[in-house]
């Protein structure tokens, strides 16, 4: 018989390319992970990965058994779930993930409500780039996160992850009228490779013209002191915006960024998962 933890070692290799990265996405070591995806090729009595030097690719087989792969996972989250509905209640460690906008905006009011309601349950909150989110998920890390999409930034997807939309907000310029009011501005912006980064870059190439960015900082409180001081301009979402810094004048713009939680693919009627879903839409209200 396969062995799903085997299975989800191949998943991984799959989707990350190299055993060392899988070793270090699930903390095995590298010779480890081999030796289990050598047995796992015994099980299978095909050859699974093609091995060349240092690279390994997968075979066509090991292209199909990830296909399976996928099914049979997502079958024992759901296996679960309904084994702690079954249980009672929402207890024992839930392990959440959150941006640094929204843990400081939204998990205060969501983790007194679970508290309230769920006195068993024990949050433990990370806070983690959306970016990094489905490696977390998968790799078992966390159990349920934040993540956002932007206009001009189309939702990553990973068949592994669902998501559930929570709530939309809309996003504000600091001190111009427009994005194109800010074509001679120097702009403050998230680090690259962050989705908040790639939305402002190509919201300023809709307007026509390639930011100036002279700052590169993650927390929009720090983005917003820098727009203070007169450091640059820069977007920033509602979550960020309550009590802009004075001095700072924000102009909404059509635009919108969107959160959403995000959980291993058939984890989601989990009694935990629910609770938690519920207290964050009802926190972001």
């Amino acid at each position: 018989m396969l062995d799903p933890r085997k299975l989800l070692l191949l998943r991984e290799l799959a989707r990350r390319g190299t055993i060392a990265a899988v070793a270090e996405a699930v903390t095995f070591t590298p010779s480890a992970v081999s030796q289990q995806l050598s047995a796992l090729e015994r099980e299978a009595g095909v050859p699974l990965l093609e091995r060349t030097g240092r690279t390994v690719t997968l075979t066509p087989a090991g292209h199909l058994l990830v296909e399976h792969a996928q099914a049979v996972l997502e079958q024992l989250e759901r296996a679960s779930a309904a084994l702690a509905a079954v249980r009672g209640g929402p207890s024992g460690p839930l392990r959440i993930g959150a941006f640094p906008t929204a843990a400081r905006v939204l998990l205060p009011g969501a983790l007194a409500a679970l508290r309230a309601a769920h006195p068993g349950l024990e949050p433990m909150v990370s806070e983690i780039d959306p970016a990094d989110v489905s490696a977390a998920l998968r790799a078992g890390e966390l159990d349920v996160a934040l993540v956002h999409d932007y206009d001009f930034v189309p939702p990553v997807t990973d068949a592994a992850i669902e998501t559930e939309p929570l709530f939309s907000e809309p996003m504000y310029l600091t001190d111009r009228a427009s994005i194109a009011d800010a074509r001679d501005d120097s702009w403050i912006m998230n680090k690259p490779g962050t989705l908040c980064h790639t939305m402002a870059i190509r919201a300023c190439q809709a307007a026509g013209f390639e930011p100036r960015v002279r700052h590169h900082i993650d927390d929009f409180d720090t983005i917003l002191a820098f727009a203070a001081a007169g450091q640059g301009v820069a977007l920033v979402p509602r979550l960020a915006a309550t009590s802009p810094p004075p001095g700072v004048t924000l102009t909404r713009l059509p635009l919108s960024r969107r959160t959403l939680a995000a959980f291993r693919k058939g984890y989601g009627e989990h009694p935990a998962i629910r609770a938690a879903v519920a207290a964050l839409r009802q926190s972001a209200l």
